[in-house]
């Protein structure tokens, strides 16, 4: 099995690296990932600079594959039309160092890059590692589980293009629980700024790390993770709402004036 592992911390990040030695227990694995961290770049791509790209090695001094100037997207492009000489069977995003539960699946570029592979056709499957402290993070037992849930999904055999979002709860929250497939939860997360004023006394503002989800429904990805859950959500990247089609069809639509 050709596996593609790509991420958005970077391909120097930890995550990607714990991750690398458990994918190879399911096939060979050929990472292109973002040089630098791109946290929360969303499904941004580059247009107006170049995308340059190096060949990365491990501690032994084995290729494993490129590092790519841009973002997780751009790297998923670049693999499948430049750099991988045919398509992979399946595409894993991550180990991110940090949970992607609830709306942040919209900003998260883990995400975006797992998007951009069933774009393709290609099942991807995006991994995140929540943490409720700053460091350590144990990735090597968040990598161990999320390669044990990716063999589960892969088992059945998912249809091409199929796009899965998998959370692993934070070890301080003890042994995992279980498994538990449910929705993405739709609240938004309550966000707080720091503001501060430079030396000039212009104002500019910090995003704090604090932030909390005030209606995290139950039986959702993020309820789930709190309870020490593994969650997977299947995803998909169509936005157009089917339900409400034939009303704006009612609509009594004028042409415009020419």
């Amino acid at each position: 099995m050709r596996i593609l592992l790509t991420n958005d911390d970077g391909i120097y990040a930890p995550g990607l690296r714990a991750l690398l030695p458990e994918l190879r227990k399911l096939g060979h694995v050929t990472v292109i990932a973002p040089a630098t961290e791109q946290s929360a770049v969303g499904h941004s791509v580059t247009l107006t600079t170049p995308l340059i790209v190096q060949q990365v090695s491990d501690d032994r001094g084995q290729a494993i594959g490129w590092a790519v100037e841009g973002r997780p997207a751009d790297c998923v492009k670049l693999a499948i039309r430049e750099l991988l000489p045919e398509p992979p069977d399946v595409l894993v995003s991550g180990l991110n160092a940090g949970s992607n539960a609830g709306i942040n699946v919209l900003y998260s570029g883990t995400v975006a890059a797992a998007i951009e592979g069933a774009f393709f056709r290609i099942t991807s499957i995006a991994c995140s590692q929540e943490y409720m402290k700053l460091a350590p993070i144990d990735f090597a037992r968040g990598a161990a589980l999320a390669r044990q849930v990716i063999e589960q999904i892969l088992a059945h055999k998912p249809r091409a293009g199929e796009l899965f979002n998998v959370n692993i709860p934070s070890p301080e929250k003890g042994p995992v629980k279980g498994i538990k497939v449910c929705p993405q939860n739709l609240a938004p997360y309550v966000e707080t700024f720091d503001r501060r004023s430079d030396p000039r006394g212009r104002v500019y503002f910090w995003t704090t790390p604090d932030f909390a989800c005030p209606d995290p429904n139950p039986d959702t990805d993020v309820t789930a993770l709190a309870d020490g859950y593994i969650t997977v959500t299947p995803l998909q990247f169509n936005l157009t709402d089917h339900t409400r089609m034939e009303a704006v069809r009612a609509w009594r639509w004028q042409p415009p004036s020419q």
